[in-house]
């Protein structure tokens, strides 16, 4: 079984990407840090609700997008 924050590390940038935003247009959206986005993306934190309902919210999404298993990811991408 995938660690739940690789998941969502993965999902984030993937989604991150499709919008075409950068780590610091995603973190200026959300209100948050650069380099805490970099480590969620390299799931180096383990992150709150109310984070992930920033995180969305700057992406224009509902938070439920994360949690979307129909993606197949590639090992290391």
């Amino acid at each position: 079984m995938e660690d739940i924050k690789v998941f969502f590390a993965k999902q984030l940038k993937k989604l991150r990407i499709a919008k075409g935003l950068s780590q610091e247009q995603l973190a200026l959206l959300a209100g948050l840090n650069r380099t805490y986005i970099s480590k969620i993306e390299k799931a180096k934190r383990n992150i709150t609700l109310e984070t992930v309902q920033k995180l969305a919210s700057a992406l224009g999404i509902h938070y439920r997008e994360f949690f979307n298993c129909d993606v197949d990811f590639e090992e290391g991408s």
